[in-house]
């Protein structure tokens, strides 16, 4: 189960301690067992700090915690406070990065059966689209479900969402795409062949939570390939 530690304090030196902290992200390099930090002014009141550490279990915070270098920065921490550091201990019961839901409808809606719904519970209205196969960028939510409309027209497809890495505004997902040609794409006539591909998408998400942009890698060539465009070429 993993475990947030939660440390408040109040200074006036906030400089020194953020200096401070990279010292011990430096010299406990390789020793450590704490996985994220996250510092907080708060906006109310600027002395009030807020420090949020996150390890994969209680365990290995208390192993971060005897390391000497974790030792001395922590006295050093308390003196630049202008009084004790309070410490909150928590499990974590719930980590849901909403942003992967989001993600995992959009890939579903894609290749889902039936008319394209309108998408502006995924997409934000000026969403902008970055894939290599367009001479240019898309840019609009109407545009770019017109190209999406594109490849449902040509294929009957599904994905595959291998990996999903959400961090703040972003998110990476790694996915397979298998696919039916069952019409015209890109010059070339319904095959009806089977075909495979893989690719990777970032996506951004806008401050109401849906997507504003996106970046598409994905074999081109292997698709090509597989639809036997590169054979009539060759010829």
């Amino acid at each position: 189960m993993t475990f947030v530690q939660l440390i408040e304090c109040r200074t006036s030196r906030f400089d020194e301690l953020n200096r401070l902290l990279d010292t011990w992200v430096e010299q406990t390099q390789g020793k450590r067992t704490a996985i994220y930090d996250l510092v907080g002014k708060d906006r109310s009141d600027a002395s009030h700090i807020v420090e949020i550490v996150e390890f994969p279990s209680y365990a290995d915070a208390m192993r971060n915690s005897n390391l000497p270098e974790t030792d001395r920065v922590f006295r050093q921490l308390v003196a630049l406070c202008d009084e004790m550091p309070t410490f909150i201990d928590l499990d974590v019961v719930r980590d849901e990065p909403l942003g992967a839901d989001t993600v995992r409808r959009f890939f579903a809606t894609l290749a889902a059966p039936g008319e394209l719904p309108p998408l502006n519970d995924l997409l934000d209205e000026d969403v902008h689209s970055h894939d290599p196969l367009g001479p240019q960028d898309t840019i609009g939510l109407d545009s770019v479900r017109g190209e999406l409309r594109m490849w449902r027209a040509a294929f009957d497809s599904a994905f595959t969402v291998e990996d999903l890495i959400v961090q703040g505004d972003r998110a990476c997902a790694r996915w397979t795409w298998r696919a039916t040609h069952k019409g015209e794409f890109l010059g070339i006539a319904a095959t009806g062949k089977q075909v495979t591909t893989t690719g990777t998408t970032v996506f951004r998400f806008g401050a109401n939570g849906r997507i504003a942009e996106t970046w598409w890698q994905h074999d081109q060539l292997g698709l090509m390939e597989q639809l036997g465009a590169l054979d009539q070429l060759e010829q």
